[in-house]
């Protein structure tokens, strides 16, 4: 619904809702948009926006959003876009969702601005489990493949450093255990169970998290799923 222009970077953005609100870090992987919400097992735009003002977003180079690429960008580069948008909004504190490569996004705004985040729902985060990297690095080269007829002065050597800062992490590929064992930020976690979402993961985000609370079973009754949700995030709004 609306376009926020930061230095070379164009981020889109809708806002439904009023209250509260809630950024929306969609699932997807390197493709995150809001757009995928619409294929996920519950809609958080459409379910949540009732009770919170729901900004939904796509990150650079994703959806309709666009920006530079360099062999220095990381997990930061997509964490300060977040924030930039969030100032834009002058939204000074919010709840995050995030859903899929969600996970690690979120853990970088509590990390980077943890006044900033009130609570967190972390759904089916991607991590490192000991046998799924090359799942990340083919997923983030078949979006990289896209991009670079568009961007033919970015060098092979850079788009691999980019993709090494992403994903040659261990854990959740961005804060690692240490921060999230020590995070006290209210979490809801759930849980993934497949190779990009790791069951395993999500067992060790809510075991190490302080604040965190798992749950198991969430895909089969979404508006079960909703009222978790909206319940968990009522009392830190």
């Amino acid at each position: 619904m609306a376009f926020f222009d930061r230095d070379q970077v164009r981020l889109y953005y809708e806002v439904h809702g009023e209250g509260y609100p809630i950024l929306l870090i969609a699932p997807g992987g390197m493709r995150s948009a809001a757009a995928f919400w619409h294929r996920s097992e519950w809609n958080p735009i459409e379910t949540l926006s009732a009770h919170f003002k729901v900004i939904a977003m796509d990150q650079r180079n994703a959806g309709q959003s666009s920006g530079p690429v360099t062999g220095e960008d990381g997990w930061h580069t997509y964490t300060d876009d977040q924030l930039a948008l969030l100032d834009h909004l002058n939204v000074e504190q919010a709840h995050v969702l995030g859903g899929c490569i969600g996970g690690p996004y979120a853990f970088g705004l509590m990390r980077a601005a943890p006044a900033r985040v009130s609570a967190a729902i972390l759904q089916q985060s991607i991590g490192y489990d000991g046998t799924n990297r090359q799942l990340m690095y083919d997923m983030f080269d078949s979006w990289a493949e896209e991009l670079k007829p568009e961007m033919p002065e970015v060098s092979d050597s850079e788009w691999r450093q980019f993709r090494g800062n992403m994903y040659d992490g261990d854990f959740d590929f961005n804060v690692g255990r240490d921060f999230v064992s020590q995070c006290p930020i209210p979490m809801l976690v759930l849980m993934g169970n497949d190779a990009y979402h790791p069951q395993s993961i999500s067992r060790d985000i809510a075991r190490l998290a302080p604040n965190a609370t798992l749950v198991e079973e969430w895909k089969s009754d979404a508006a079960s799923t909703v009222q978790t949700v909206i319940d968990f995030l009522k009392p830190f709004s």
